[in-house]
């Protein structure tokens, strides 16, 4: 990437600015911001476990406190705008809570409407013993009306078979898909064959991941470009209140959106304003926007089925 010029990184908004970071609480710094002034909002919530960044509450106080936040986000919301709101699921008292279908009623009591519910799959993961390991969580992806914005072509994925054809009415012997891809399904999925399946391919951030930073549960720079790319133009406003180390804000500045965030986590404000300086000088690393996932050949050692298992005299299942 060449070198850019050095980024004029804000704490508080301003019309002429192009980036805020600000360290804070999430409701105060959205209540700040101008009525209709966001055309984007992408975010991860906290949620509320007792994790070393988050504090731990309960449901209900949970509830209330992301309620007030998503009051503000709605009435700083464009016409035209989406809210793309990922969470996955908490398990408390041993029993699965998914969180999506919690805040579905939130927003939609505030007149949204959903538009897709997302589900972004993974392959790697924490191991669970008394039920099925989780692997995906989701992205719902609200509007505030019918006249939004959606740019499908900037998302397109290859046909599997762009080669097909109709095969009756009047368009019949023509190509029947679209010359700039088709369009991605609602599973986001960890497979080596993106492109020619359409799923979309976006490895969760762990362990060799080029972008892991220490944040513990930092989602991947390509999510958030999926996103943008569809909901948003270039120059608009993109609000990310639970920043992190910044990776929806990496996401926007790398396709000319005007990014804001928000954390309360001085650590994490300290990772995403050195992340965003790398980004301009060029040494930020990103994992490549559609780069297929790499597929064990099985010759690796950590792809062979280790030699104990093998003399215990029990059945050993081959991938």
């Amino acid at each position: 990437m060449a070198e850019l010029h050095e980024p004029d990184i804000r704490d508080t908004f301003s019309e002429e600015c192009r980036i805020v970071v600000h360290e804070g609480d999430a409701y105060a710094f959205v209540r700040g911001l101008p009525d209709e002034s966001v055309a984007l909002v992408v975010t991860s919530p906290p949620y509320g476990m007792a994790r070393d960044y988050e504090t731990h509450m309960s449901m209900e106080c949970y509830l209330e406190t992301l309620d007030r936040v998503i009051d503000e986000l709605v009435r700083i919301l464009r016409p035209d705008g989406s809210i793309c709101w990922q969470v996955g699921n908490v398990v408390r008292d041993s029993e699965v809570i998914p969180l999506d279908i919690v805040f579905y009623g939130l927003f939609k009591a505030k007149g949204l409407r959903l538009r897709n519910r997302i589900v972004w799959h993974f392959g790697h993961g924490l191991h669970a013993s008394k039920r099925f390991s989780g692997r995906y969580e989701t992205i719902l992806w609200f509007t505030r009306g019918d006249h939004y914005t959606f740019d499908l072509d900037a998302v397109r994925v290859a046909a599997k078979y762009p080669g097909k054809r109709h095969f009756k009415g009047p368009n019949r012997g023509k190509p029947s898909g679209n010359p700039l891809g088709k369009n991605p399904c609602d599973v986001w999925e960890v497979v080596a064959e993106e492109w020619q399946t359409g799923i979309w391919n976006i490895p969760n951030v762990k362990a060799n991941h080029p972008e892991k930073s220490f944040h513990p549960c930092q989602f991947p720079v390509e999510l958030a470009e999926r996103c943008i790319l569809a909901l948003s133009r270039e120059d608009e406003w993109v609000l990310d209140p639970y920043c992190g180390v910044g990776s929806a804000l990496i996401a926007g500045l790398k396709h000319g959106r005007r990014v804001m965030g928000c954390d309360k986590q001085h650590a994490y404000i300290a990772a995403a304003r050195q992340r965003v300086s790398d980004f301009y000088a060029g040494t930020l690393k990103l994992r490549p926007l559609g780069k297929p996932v790499y597929a064990p050949k099985g010759t690796e050692a950590v792809a062979r089925i280790p030699d104990e298992w093998r003399t215990r005299g029990d059945d050993v299942k081959e991938t």
